[in-house]
């Protein structure tokens, strides 16, 4: 019954150690849009040769894709590549750590967007969740030396980036969840599988497109990072698949808030990986994030 809290840890597992791989490339040697990039292209290969294997072995065949599939999987795909940009241009503003704390607030908005989108309704307590979550996010919109007062800082650009990836990867959950429902009654593994693949393909197709009309020498140096970049896939594909069958089985809303582990893991990779300094008001901040998201846990 509860399969889907440990697939949850292992995508944030996964997730984790992407993010960092790509923090090393947008430091080393690629943009943002390359370093995205990077994680789909390398990790198209990994999944198709997955799926497919599972379909030649199992003696299955491709479920039929309806036109709402394509709809949510369009959503989904193309609202986590504009939110991998942010984060990966997110780094180069703040610390690792900060920069997944700002991405996490993809958990307060994607119960805003159940809200929103799918109807979902929300008690008093989760909204008092909410508003914890967001005095969190006023504390670590401020800039470390900076001065000026709170609200002078949620238009910075770190601010920005990092919320705006919250929004857009919290379309991408509810986008992926949809789609994966679509497929009736398939085994939830089978269905993430199949979801996921579609999915990467066509992100992968869209970025080709887009870098071969704005940056075609990205695509090159996407190519020359291959040593590092090939693992961005894989642990992309591991990260993807858990979350997708998570997403599967359990309302995205919860599926996020279990992968708030995250959070510690980025906190020890800032500190014994990048040796970055985490100030005190940035550790409060994350403890206040930690707290808002284990309150919706307990009211959702």
């Amino acid at each position: 019954m509860f399969i889907w809290i440990f697939v949850s840890l292992a995508a944030a597992s996964f997730q984790t150690v992407r993010f960092m791989l790509q923090k090393v490339l947008s430091n080393v040697s690629l943009s943002p849009a390359g370093a995205t990039f990077s994680r789909f292209v390398y990790s198209a290969p990994f999944i198709l040769a997955g799926l497919f294997t599972y379909l030649y072995v199992s003696g299955q065949s491709l479920p039929p894709l309806s036109a709402t599939f394509w709809v949510y999987a369009s959503v989904g795909g193309l609202s986590q590549i504009l939110a991998t940009v942010c984060v990966v241009a997110l780094f180069k503003q703040r610390n690792f750590a900060v920069g997944i704390t700002f991405k996490k607030t993809e958990v307060i908005q994607t119960a805003l967007v159940g809200l929103l989108v799918l109807g979902d309704q929300m008690s008093l307590g989760a909204w008092g969740a909410i508003l914890i979550g967001l005095s969190a996010v006023l504390i670590l919109s401020k800039t470390p030396g900076s001065e000026g007062a709170w609200w002078q800082h949620l238009t910075n650009r770190a601010s920005q980036l990092g919320l705006g990836s919250g929004v857009l990867f919290a379309f991408s959950a509810v986008g992926y969840r949809g789609a994966s429902l679509q497929l009736g009654d398939l085994d939830a593994a089978f269905r993430a599988g199949v979801t996921l693949g579609m999915v990467v393909c066509m992100q992968t197709l869209m970025m080709l497109i887009w870098l071969g009309l704005r940056d075609p020498g990205e695509i090159r140096r996407v190519w020359q990072a291959r040593r590092v970049a090939v693992w961005v896939g894989m642990t992309s594909m591991g990260g993807s698949f858990c979350w997708f069958w998570a997403f599967s089985l359990q309302n995205a809303a919860y599926v996020k808030a279990v992968g708030q582990a995250e959070l510690l893991l980025s906190l020890l990779a800032s500190v014994l990986f990048f040796k970055e300094k985490i100030t005190q008001r940035e550790v409060v901040g994350m403890g206040l994030l930690v707290v808002s998201i284990l309150a919706l846990v307990l009211t959702i």
